[in-house]
């Protein structure tokens, strides 16, 4: 029974048990999960009892069976744990967790103004991501593999435990799917910390027929790389398809703004892009700090940060006749890991064999581009040099009555 089923028809908590059967099989072959509980203190009687009751009769037994599986309670063979490939079953229980997480969160109203409607459809985020996490699973021996060697891969019950314990994500996944598609666990309020800044509050878009370039799991991901201070709130600042394909008009969308993610895509379909940690500002020197960072969205998702190389981490200019016109992150002037040129419409992502400042591959389709559509995106609370301008350009546009 789907998750949009049960909840058509009553207030129902939970996808019955779908998206934790991947799981539960896991555990119930030997490769037995250290206890949710033992990690998030142990769920009231009542309170599991009363949220419990709230499922068909048929769904309780899986529901319990879930919870005692988990808290090792029950159902655990105790043979000898035995080696396994990471297999096509656990990217489907990556990608089911993720899946879950999305719907839970849609379903709670805890998008906090994004929606399925005006973010792309989170199907391809789901794998992306999905493979992403995977990518972080360390093996006995030290080892990080990605790609198809992954599949081939042989871990132990111990790597998969940390694995999904020690991956941030993993486990605040786990969580937002317990406490709020199953409402449980709500007494722990140091627990849910993490869940707060999970998706960013969005701003910025109401009334404007806008659709992002970004789908809810990669929202999440890119958000958890952000600075803490800056995880609660997204507004957007400029969007190509809303506010123009000018170079002049994203720059006066963007300068002294604040710290914003940069988000474009070209036509080969690569969504890619970086966070400026800094506001932008028209000059001829590079600015920002080793907080920048650039990622690729699809086909791949990935975030990739400051080597300590140089300290090329941002560039602005315009209207200038000897130096380059354009906006670049990482590398070097003609040589940038991201550019997108004055001329608005072209860009390159020049990175053979990885650019210097943030160890970053090509990240656009060719090396040289063409602009599809872009978007901009401050990210926290406005500086206090922009709020001041803000109340300015309000105090002059208000009109003043003249004395009599």
């Amino acid at each position: 029974m789907g998750f949009s089923e049960v909840t058509s028809r009553r207030d129902c908590n939970f996808k019955s048990t779908k998206d934790f059967q991947i799981m539960v099989h896991w555990i119930s072959e030997g490769n037995r999960i250290p206890s949710l509980f033992e990690k998030m203190g142990n769920v009231e009687s009542s309170c599991y009892e009363n949220h419990l009751s709230r499922f068909l009769p048929e769904e309780k037994t899986d529901i319990d069976g879930v919870f005692d599986t988990l808290s090792g309670s029950g159902g655990l063979k105790t043979g000898k744990a035995t080696g396994k490939a990471v297999s096509l079953a656990m990217l489907k229980f990556t990608e089911d967790v993720i899946t879950s997480v999305v719907h839970v969160l849609s379903y709670r109203n805890l998008l906090k103004g994004w929606n399925l409607e005006k973010t792309q459809d989170p199907t391809s985020g789901v794998k992306a991501l999905a493979s992403q996490l995977l990518s972080e699973l360390t093996l006995e021996d030290g080892k990080k593999l990605s790609g198809p060697p992954l599949m081939d891969a042989m871990c132990d019950q111990s790597t998969i435990a940390n694995w999904v314990f020690q991956v941030p994500q993993i486990s605040t996944f786990l969580s937002v799917i317990i406490r709020q598609g199953l409402l449980v666990l709500h007494s722990l309020p140091d627990q849910a910390n993490n869940i707060v800044n999970l998706v960013p509050k969005c701003k910025g878009i109401k009334g404007s027929g806008f659709v992002s370039l970004l789908d809810i799991p990669s929202i999440i991901y890119i958000n958890s790389h952000l600075p803490s201070e800056r995880q609660h709130k997204w507004r957007l600042l400029f969007s190509s398809r809303v506010h123009g394909e000018s170079f002049s008009q994203l720059c006066g969308q963007i300068i002294n703004k604040g710290p914003c993610i940069l988000v474009l895509k070209d036509l080969d379909g690569y969504i890619f892009g970086g966070f400026a940690s800094e506001s932008w500002e028209v000059k001829p020197q590079f600015q920002g700090d080793n907080r920048c960072f650039l990622f690729s969205i699809s086909p791949s998702l990935m975030v990739h940060t400051y080597t300590g190389y140089n300290d090329h981490f941002m560039y602005l200019n315009h209207g200038q006749q000897t130096i380059p016109n354009g906006l670049g992150m990482g590398g070097q002037h003609d040589y940038f890991g991201l550019w997108i040129d004055g001329n608005y419409g072209k860009g390159h992502s020049k990175a053979k064999p990885r650019c210097t400042t943030y160890n970053s591959p090509q990240l656009s389709a060719n090396e040289n581009f063409m602009l599809d559509a872009m978007e901009v995106w401050a990210v926290g609370d406005l500086p206090e040099s922009a709020v001041i301008r803000v109340r300015r350009a309000s105090w002059i546009q208000t009109p003043r009555l003249r004395p009599c």
